[in-house]
């Protein structure tokens, strides 16, 4: 299926990455010129918070303070979200607010919306990117969590859609693991509204830890070995 049929496009980046997030502002401008985009879901936005009701000429100021933005780089963003705000198209945020993290963390009802595949493949990236010092115990909280980010972002994107033109698509940026086909927001998607038709992009080069429909060339910036940083606050110490 062409990115152009769907109803939904998942655009699935890196968040280190400026030119993948230059991608996303790209393909939001794109879509909003031809009047084909509904709305733009971002994970960096909690639920509900939305700037529909601000005008096309809104400060950035006013953009942020209308999505609750915190804990997410402003300046990385601020692109994708003023394309979508100049063209007077809603964004919204789909990310589980803070304030409900903790009671994800304690309900293992959410483990059963997944497979035992799935729940051990997040719990191996959950492992990865603690770079192997997150203690065993706290993975199962931490798995809960991304279960629970996942089918709020879901819920929301499938919302957008559903209220969606016939012509028009939504278009939702999240973080590459949180896209993936084996182990995020589709599978949830899946399972509400198995009639959405969802593509979901990323971008190279390609992963085969990661499952998209279809990869995009982006620069590679380096970064800086985030796993040596956590080892030096963290003392090396090793995980109980």
């Amino acid at each position: 299926m062409a990115a152009g049929a769907a109803d939904l496009l998942i655009l699935g980046e890196v968040h280190d990455q400026p030119d993948q997030q230059r991608q996303a502002a790209d393909e939001v401008q794109r879509l909003a010129a031809d009047g084909r985009l509904a709305a733009l879901v971002l994970e960096m936005a909690e639920a509900p918070h939305t700037s529909a009701g601000l005008p096309r000429d809104a400060s950035e100021a006013q953009v942020q303070q209308a999505l609750h933005w915190r804990g997410w780089p402003w300046p990385a963003y601020a692109a994708v979200v003023m394309q979508a705000v100049r063209a007077g198209v809603p964004v919204v945020g789909g990310n589980l607010p803070r304030e409900q993290m903790r009671a994800a963390m304690a309900d293992p009802g959410l483990e059963a919306s997944v497979s035992p595949a799935v729940r051990e493949r997040l719990a191996q990236e959950v492992r990865d990117g603690h770079c192997g010092l997150l203690p065993e115990a706290q993975v199962p909280g931490m798995v809960r969590i991304q279960i629970a980010r996942d089918r709020s972002m879901a819920a929301t994107a499938a919302q957008a859609a559903r209220e969606a033109g016939t012509t028009q698509q939504v278009l939702l940026l999240a973080g590459a693991q949180h896209a993936s086909r084996d182990r995020g927001i589709p599978l949830h998607l899946a399972a509400a509204d198995p009639g959405l038709q969802v593509q979901v992009r990323m971008f190279g080069p390609l992963s085969s830890r990661l499952v998209a429909d279809e990869w995009r060339d982006a620069r590679l910036t380096p970064q800086a070995d985030h796993c040596a940083g956590l080892r030096q606050s963290l003392g090396a110490s090793a995980p109980r």
